[in-house]
This record gives C-alpha cells, sequence and structure tokens, in this order.
C-alpha cells in the first residue's frame, strides 16, 4: 500500500538522502520518494511486515519527524500544507527582522572600531575597554543565536545520527566563531589581569562574534527568500484550487439550501444559476444553458449543455438556472483529480535527478572533510590559527547543498504547473523527462488524425433489397463505419437470426434465412467472394465495404472520415523538430496510403487492434523512443508500451488512465506545445544542476584559500554565508521562469477556425440564444420605470437576482424585467422592494399565463404547491396516466391537460392526490368524446428547441418525410403535424431524435 507523510526538519538534499535512506533501511519499504520541495514523502510498503508508525520511527531516528497525512481531500491537503508555509514564512520574517535588529550594530561595532567609522562610543575604544566592547559584542551575539538556535540544534542532531546535513556546516562554521571567540576572551582577561595589554590586544583581534552572527543572519535572510520563492512555484495548484466554490445550493424536499461543498453526496441536485460556479460534476436534470469550461480545458468557447448532458465542476454557468444531480463527490470530481496529478507530478522524480541525489548524499561530508584539511594544510604551512581558522569556516559556510536540492523539483513543479493552466496534464516527471526525448510518434488513426465521425460517400448495389439485407446486418453492430451507414439509410430493417464480428475483416450473420457477409476486401477472399467492383475508393482515401448474399457479391458502400483540422500543421510542426511520424489503422493499404501521403507520414496498414503494442515495441527494438497517442480501449496495451503514452480527455477511461500525458482541450497542437515545454522544462533543470555544481566547484576552493598564494584570493566568512544564501534563491528564479512559457509556434488554422467558431457563437448568441427567460416562458413579468441605460438594466437585473428563488432578465427596452420564480414564498412585495431600493419603480407585476386554455382539453386547479419542484411532482405525476401530456403553472395554480384518449376526472384527482397535492375544480375546455383532432392530425411536444434555427432544422426533418405537412412552433414548443399517408409515431419521433432534439409526446 502506498501512505503520503509529511516530514518536518529537511533544510537541503541531505537532509532529504538521509531521510529516504533511513525510511528503505525499514523491513517491508519497497519504495520511497521523499520531496524536500513539498516537505512530505510517499511510501509504498508491505503492510504484513511494516506500519506507518514504524517508517516514522525510522525518519524520527535518522534526526527528523514526519507524521501521517489525514485521510481528506487533495485540497485539504494542499490548504494546509499552505498554511504551515504561511506560518513559516511570517516566523522566518519576524525571526530575521529580530536577528538584523541585533546583528546591524553588533557589526558596525566590530567593524567600525577597526576601520575608525564614525558614531562608535569612546567606551569601547582603546585597550582600556577591550573587555567592556568584547562582552557587549556577546551580549549582541547571544540574542541573535538563540533565535536561530534551530541552524544549531538540528545540526549537530544530525551530525551526532552520523548524518550531517547544511544546517551541520552552518553550526560547525558558526559554533567555531563563538568557540573561538569565547577563547579569546578568557585569554584577554587572562593578559589584562597581568598588565600584558599587547598580548590581550592581540586576542581582541581574534573575536569571531560579528561573523558568528553575521553568518546565520545571512543565511536567514536567503532562506526567507527561498521560502518565499518556493511558495510561488505552487501557484498553479493553488489557482486550480481557487476555481471549486466553497458552497453550493442543494435542492431538499423542493426547498434550496446552501451547503458546504464537501457536504455534498452522490445523488445530490444542485441548484446553478446564472454566473455561478457548478460545484460537481453531474448530468443536467433541468434547464439549459452555455458553459465556459476554459478554466478546465483552456477552450475558450462556451459549450451549450441541456438536460442529459454532463458538466464538470468548477466551470461557469453562463446564463439560465439549471439543477445538476451529483454523479461525483467533491473529493473524486474532476478538478480535485487534476489538482491530485500536478501535485503527484511536482512531487516525483526525473531520471535526471538521481545524478543530484547521489552527489547530496556524501556532499556535507565531503565538505567537513575539506574544510578540516584546510585548517590543517594552513596550520602545516605555517599560518595563524586565525588565518586557518577563518578558511575552514569559509569552507563550511560557503557550501550549498541546498541549490542542488532544489535544482530539480523546483523545476518540475513549476513546469507541471504551467503544463496544466495551458491544458496538459502531465501524470509525473518521468514522463516530462522523456516526452523531451521522444524521436519517433505513432498515431491511431481513427479519433486521433482523423474526426471518428465518418461519412457515407459512395453507395452502389445491385437492388433495393440487397441493400435492406446489407443495412439490416450493419444496424447490429457498435462499429463507427456501421454506426454512419445506418444513419444515413432510410429502410426498413430486416430480421436478423444470426451475428458474428470478425476482428479485422467485418461482421456476417444470418437475415431472413439469407447468409449475409459485411465487410473489407480481406474478408470477401477469406470467404471465396468475387467482387465486382471498377471504382478504386481506397486510393481516394475512402474505406469501401463490400456486401455478399450467399456467397455472391451484392453491393459496396464507400465511407471516407475526414481529417481533422490542424493534422496537417502537426505532422509538419514534430518533423520540424526532427520526431518521425507514423500512422496505424486497420484499412487496407490504398486507403492508408491515401491518408498517410496527404499527411506526409509513415504508416502500417491493416493493423489489428492486438498488433498496436507489438509495433511500438518493434520500434522501440529499433533504437526509437516512441510516443503513443490514441483515445480507444484497444490503444490502452499500446499507450502503456509506448515511452510516453498520450490521450484526449475525450478519450475512454482506460485510455486515459493509460496515457502519461492528457490534452485537456483535445487539440492536436498541444502534443507539440508539451514536446517544447518538457525541452523548455529539463533545459531548466540542467542550468540548475549547472549551476548549483559549478557554484560550489568554484567556491569551496576559493573559500579554502587555494588561490590566495599566486593571487591573494581570500574570501571572509560573511560574505560566504551570504553567497551561500542567494546561490539557492537564484534556483528557485530560475526555476520560476517556467511560469512564463508560451507556446512558441501556434497553430494559425485552428486558432482561425477557433475565432470563426467563437465568431459564430458570438452572432448565434446575439441573433436569438442570449436571454433564456424571455416574455413567453418567464413566471412573472414585472413593469420597471426608470431604467435608463445598460447600467440601470444591469442594478435592476442584480437586484432582482439576489432574491433567493429568483432568476431575473431585464429587457431595458420594453421596461420589463422576466421572472423564473421557484417558490411560492417570493412575494410581489419583496419583488417590488428589491426594485425600489435599487433606485427604481415598479408599476405592474403580472403573472404570465405561459398556457392557452383553448390549447388544452382540461384545465385543474392544483392546490398545495409551493415551488418549482413542486410544479415537476404534479406534472410527472399526470403525465404517468395513459394518453395524458400535461403542463403545470405554479403560480396560476392549475394544470392544463391534453388527452389522447378518454381520461376520467377521478384519474386525474388521484394522480395529484398520490403525489401529495389536491386537486380542486376540473374544466372541460374539450369534449373528452370528441377531442378536437382529426385521424389524420397530431400535435408534437418537443424539448430542446432554443431558436428559429432549430425550428428550422425541426421543420425540416419532419417535412422531409413523405405524407406529412408539419407547422412548428418555439413558443409551444409544439409541432402541428397534418397525414396525408400512414406514418407511424415512431418514424416521426425518430426524424426529431436524428434532428438533434427530444420529443416528450405526441397526441
Amino acid at each position: 500500500m502506498k501512505e503520503k507523510f509529511d516530514v518536518m526538519g529537511m533544510t537541503c538534499a541531505s537532509c532529504q538522502a538521509h531521510v529516504d535512506k533511513s525510511v528503505r533501511k525499514v523491513d517491508g519499504v519497497k519504495d520511497c520518494n521523499v520531496n524536500l520541495l513539498s516537505e512530505n514523502m510517499e511510501v509504498e510498503f508491505d503492510e504484513t511486515k511494516t506500519n506507518p508508525q514504524e517508517i516514522i520511527a525510522a525518519v524520527q531516528k535518522g534526526g527528523y519527524d514526519a507524521k501521517l497525512q489525514k485521510e481528506t481531500t487533495q485540497e485539504n491537503t494542499i490548504v494546509s500544507t499552505n498554511k504551515r508555509k504561511d506560518e513559516d514564512l511570517k516566523k522566518r520574517k519576524q525571526d530575521l527582522i529580530a536577528s538584523f535588529i541585533f546583528t546591524v550594530p553588533l557589526f558596525y561595532l566590530s567593524m567600525g572600531s577597526m576601520m575608525n567609522w564614525p558614531g562608535i562610543p569612546s567606551i569601547f575604544l582603546g585597550h582600556q575597554n577591550m573587555m567592556i566592547f568584547a562582552l557587549t559584542e556577546l551580549l549582541l551575539c547571544l540574542p541573535v543565536l538563540f533565535i536561530n538556535g534551530h541552524y544549531f540544534k538540528g545540526g549537530f542532531k544530525s551530525l551526532f545520527h552520523l548524518a550531517p546535513n547544511m544546517d551541520s556546516l552552518i553550526a560547525i562554521g558558526s559554533g567555531a566563531s563563538i568557540v573561538y571567540s569565547l577563547y579569546a576572551m578568557y585569554m584577554m582577561a587572562f593578559y589584562m589581569g597581568r598588565g600584558q595589554l599587547d598580548l590581550a590586544h592581540n586576542f581582541h583581534m581574534d573575536l569571531y562574534f560579528e561573523s558568528a552572527a553575521m553568518i546565520v543572519t545571512l543565511i536567514s535572510l536567503g532562506k526567507y527568500f527561498e521560502a518565499r520563492s518556493k511558495k510561488r512555484t505552487s501557484d498553479a495548484i493553488n489557482s486550480l484550487m481557487e476555481l471549486a466554490p466553497d458552497q453550493a445550493t442543494v435542492l431538499e424536499d423542493g426547498v434550496e439550501k446552501t451547503i458546504g461543498i464537501n457536504d455534498i453526496q452522490i445523488g445530490d441536485l444542485v441548484v446553478v444559476k446564472s454566473g455561478e460556479s457548478i460545484a460537481v460534476d453531474g448530468k443536467i436534470v433541468e434547464g439549459s444553458t452555455s458553459v465556459d469550461e476554459s478554466m478546465i480545458t483552456g477552450e475558450s468557447i462556451p459549450v451549450d449543455k441541456t438536460v442529459g448532458d454532463l458538466v464538470i465542476g468548477s466551470t461557469t454557468n453562463q446564463n439560465g438556472r439549471i439543477v445538476v444531480e451529483t454523479m461525483k463527490t467533491n473529493a473524486q470530481s474532476t478538478l480535485s483529480q487534476i489538482i491530485a496529478l500536478v501535485e503527484e507530478a511536482g512531487n516525483s522524480k526525473a531520471p535526471i535527478a538521481r545524478l543530484a541525489d547521489v552527489i547530496s548524499g556524501y556532499f556535507v561530508p565531503a565538505v567537513i572533510g575539506i574544510a578540516i584539511v584546510t585548517l590543517l594544510a594552513w596550520l602545516v604551512l605555517g599560518e595563524s590559527f586565525h588565518f586557518a581558522l577563518t578558511m575552514a569556516i569559509s569552507v563550511l559556510v560557503i557550501s550549498c547543498p541546498c541549490a542542488l536540492g532544489l535544482a530539480t523539483p523546483t523545476a518540475i513543479m513549476v513546469g507541471t504547473g504551467r503544463a496544466a493552466k495551458m491544458g496538459l496534464l502531465i501524470k509525473n516527471a518521468e514522463a516530462l523527462e522523456t516526452a523531451s526525448k521522444i524521436n519517433m510518434m505513432v498515431f491511431d488513426k481513427t479519433g486521433t488524425l482523423t474526426r471518428g465521425t465518418p461519412e457515407v460517400t459512395d453507395t452502389k448495389f445491385k437492388n433495393e433489397e440487397d441493400k435492406a439485407y446489407a443495412i439490416s446486418l450493419e444496424a447490429m453492430s457498435s462499429h463507427p463505419l456501421a454506426k454512419a451507414i445506418v444513419n444515413t439509410q432510410d429502410i426498413a430493417l430486416k430480421n436478423v437470426t444470426s451475428y458474428e464480428e470478425i476482428a479485422g475483416e467485418g461482421i456476417k450473420g444470418i437475415v431472413d434465412n439469407k447468409h449475409v457477409l459485411a465487410g473489407n476486401k480481406k474478408m470477401m477472399d477469406h470467404f471465396h467472394v468475387v467482387v465486382e467492383n471498377d471504382v478504386d475508393y481506397a486510393s481516394a482515401g475512402k474505406t469501401p465495404l463490400y456486401y455478399a448474399i450467399d456467397g455472391q457479391y451484392v453491393g459496396v458502400m464507400a465511407l471516407q472520415d475526414e481529417i481533422k483540422p490542424g493534422a496537417k500543421e502537426l505532422i509538419s510542426d514534430l518533423h520540424q523538430r526532427g520526431i518521425k511520424t507514423m500512422m496505424l489503422t486497420g484499412d487496407n493499404e490504398r486507403t492508408a496510403k491515401a491518408i498517410a501521403g496527404e499527411l506526409n507520414m509513415d504508416y502500417r496498414a491493416e493493423v489489428l487492434p492486438q498488433d498496436k503494442e507489438r509495433i511500438v515495441h518493434e520500434l522501440q527494438d529499433e533504437g526509437y523512443k516512441v510516443g503513443m497517442i490514441g483515445d480507444g480501449i484497444n490503444d490502452a496495451p499500446a499507450l502503456t508500451r509506448a515511452d510516453v503514452g498520450v490521450s484526449f480527455t475525450s478519450g475512454l477511461d482506460i485510455a486515459i488512465e493509460s496515457a502519461d500525458l492528457v490534452l485537456m482541450k483535445n487539440d492536436l497542437h498541444d502534443l507539440v506545445v508539451a514536446f517544447d515545454l518538457s525541452k523548455a522544462t529539463i533545459k531548466n533543470i540542467k542550468e540548475n544542476l549547472f549551476w548549483a555544481l559549478f557554484y560550489n566547484a568554484i567556491c569551496i576552493p576559493v573559500a579554502a584559500g587555494l588561490f590566495y598564494p599566486s593571487l591573494g584570493w581570500k574570501l571572509s566568512p560573511m560574505l560566504g554565508s551570504f553567497a551561500m544564501s542567494f546561490s539557492s534563491v537564484f534556483v528557485v528564479s530560475n526555476a520560476l521562469r517556467l511560469r512564463f512559457f508560451k507556446d512558441a509556434h501556434p497553430h494559425h488554422e485552428a486558432v482561425e477556425d477557433n475565432n470563426q467558431k467563437h465568431e459564430a457563437t458570438k452572432l448565434l448568441q446575439k441573433d436569438v440564444v442570449q436571454p433564456t427567460i424571455t416574455k413567453t416562458n418567464c413566471d412573472k413579468i414585472v413593469k420597471v420605470e426608470g431604467m435608463m441605460c445598460a447600467n440601470c438594466q444591469k442594478h435592476v437585473a442584480e437586484a432582482l437576482n439576489a432574491i433567493k428563488y429568483v432568476e431575473a432578465e431585464v429587457n431595458l427596452e420594453a421596461g420589463e424585467a422576466y421572472l423564473q420564480v421557484f417558490n411560492n414564498d417570493v412575494t410581489d412585495t419583496m419583488i417590488q422592494e428589491a426594485v425600489e431600493q435599487a433606485g427604481y419603480k415598479v408599476t405592474d407585476i403580472i403573472v404570465n399565463k405561459k398556457y392557452q386554455e383553448e390549447d388544452y382539453d382540461l384545465v385543474v386547479e392544483v392546490k398545495g404547491m409551493f415551488c418549482k419542484n413542486c410544479e415537476n411532482h404534479v406534472r410527472q405525476a399526470l403525465n404517468t396516466i395513459d394518453g395524458v401530456y400535461a403542463d403545470v403553472a405554479l403560480f396560476e395554480g392549475k394544470a392544463y391537460i391534453k388527452c389522447s384518449q378518454e381520461v376520467s376526472r377521478e384519474a386525474v384527482k388521484e394522480a395529484i392526490k398520490k403525489a401529495g397535492y389536491e386537486a380542486g375544480e376540473i374544466v372541460e375546455v374539450k369534449s373528452m368524446f370528441h377531442l378536437g383532432k382529426k385521424k389524420n392530425e397530431k400535435t408534437m411536444d418537443i424539448e430542446g428547441m432554443m431558436c428559429e434555427h432549430c425550428v428550422a432544422r425541426v421543420s425540416q426533418a419532419l417535412n422531409d418525410i413523405d405524407g406529412v405537412d408539419a407547422t412548428v412552433s418555439l413558443d409551444k414548443h409544439q409541432a402541428d403535424i397534418k397525414l396525408t399517408s400512414d406514418v407511424s409515431d415512431d418514424v416521426l419521433t425518430q426524424a426529431v431524435v436524428d434532428a438533434g432534439y427530444k420529443v416528450k409526446g405526441i397526441h
């Protein structure tokens, strides 16, 4: 099993290495991944051999501390981490200010007395005041050492555990300064007591109190800036977390209730008003809208959604009220999974980091050894102990294992965070590094390079009867080609009594007692069918499907799957980057050659699903670093086998799970962006590692005095500590540059295509869609006086929408507001007060009669309805009665019923009573024995029409049926149909469904 732990006390790469080493020694631990940047570790272990308590004990034995992360949502874990980092940063700032308060006068006193700086009181000058001077320095130094005592406590503790780290270097360096200074003080006192002021003065010059204080203060300054910079590396995760709303409105027994997002359970109904963030992943069960998904997918164009469509949590409902049925809790949501993936990728290690890990394990002991050698070497060479100690301390404080430890994780975290903001999910650091080395990219054809929605381009049968046999067999298949064929053919289907799929060839079955074959040329050859076709469809990039009945060829259909926009540009961009490309397809040789030729790429034709993984393996054996992109179940083995597997969010879950890189926007060009970002991140890591190694390789010899004899170069411990502190800041700052990574070569055709779609969307919204609440479908019309401009319109809309249970659209030109009111608790007085408080006047409030009595057979008074949920309950109860279609008006307290057969009043009353309400007066508008329609007249109730364009599509779909004359009404959401021949309800319904709409009933 795997568990995550928070680790306390780590300060550098050596700490990280020692924690890793300590945990791996525990029997039963399979793998350990310690992250210095996030201050946590993930441990995989055999729970039958060890447990979290033993792992924590191992960390503590190594000189650090750990605790098991609580089971909570990813967001709560990160919030807790951020809170801890904020508190740590605040404490560092306070400690730093306090340190400087004492260090600055200490430094000025020490250096000023030697360099005759102005302002030094005479009490500190002269031989007779040497002890006063020394005691004052000691008193100024002690608070600084106390404030920064954690360096000494942690450093010596690690040293005693034989696991020295950066704190050990600081503690030894600063501690040596203190010990030697105390020794010098005692020697001063010894010689002054004997009147030997000259000898006392020699030790007076050997005081290092200011060095000890300056070392820890400057290192604390560097650590403060480093902590600030490190906090910014998680900006991408924090910005993702900010997308999720804290609360949501749920419907409970028809009453809206506000609860925390973590309290929402699967199945809860969540109300989302216009402009609000959708709180959960779920399915729309009421209403329609446009959803801005740009914060998740990066796609700027809003997506139209209606009943039955899925929505993603944290996206924005742009217009209209919708009710969403929760399908995932907050912890399971898409956003939570994205955050988890980004954090997991940021915490993972790239192979390039292994070098730094190896070096870090030996770094601190090596530096201590160099410092000891430096001290002894200078003493042997005849220099004073004071000189030798200065050189040794400089070596200790200038070496920086921190820069080495931060080089990789900072770049990985910033790089994966930037990728997430660009719509790219990179699952781990190894994939990020490997992506920069890919030199062969393998593509699945259908749905990846092509749209995945083939269309029938050619049909050639000996007769219509043979065609009917072929279509009937195809109707049994779920293959995209079969669906495309069936959806474009209007033929009465025959009876299929046997059906079998033959992988890589086609399908066969028995249709009305005849043996029918449908498939490619390979299948026809397999069954010894002679194909009589003189057209080379394959050379034109089309896929021919041949048909045979009882062993005799009867016809052919050719289909073509259009190449996706941007596919050609993608292949060209990859070739420019030195990446070869190959297409895998089950199409025949000539079809594959035509498509590959158009895209200018290599190909493998007639590839069976199980062969894809084998081909990827063969390419790897040839020495290629192979990337594979696909979106189907049959792509999963190949995606797993590839060095980097790539999928789309539109793909199946198993393909996404098998992939290392997920393209959230489903845009092919993002593959190039991912490769470019990968290379930029690896380049950044190499820059960081070079700096960390170069810095130490140059500075340690200088600090040791290697160039002193020849060039006179000598480094003071104070300057060394300053350089060490800011080497880490440099590494983190360099990594932060990745936040500004941009797509260097955007694909112009796709951008232009997006712009065109965006403009089309804007025009559509401008002309027909914008107000989802209209004068026709609203509950109440409010006449408003005093509105003069768009600002007034906005103020009135905000005032009305602030009322609980109210959704409003305001029409400036008409001087009216159209309200959807979801609960009877909202009174006209409340509406009037809201508008008047905004500075305007209400002249009238009218209950809108949405339904006209003359259009219905019965009008029923309904008592006890309080909200829209009640309205829905009554409607559903009435519609369960055979022959009944009902509309219900909450504010009129009425149900309007259409009957396609005789319906008793008792049945109506009983249905309303069972729903929990009471039926009052029932008015029979039309005779129950003559329902007002001739036998050849029908009325169809249609759901999903939003504009005149929708009306035109439905009208065309119905009128294209022989014997149908249809008139479609947007206001009534109905089609009045006259029949001149026998047309079944199923045919009428299918025509509307194929046009993209839903039929609620025909009567």
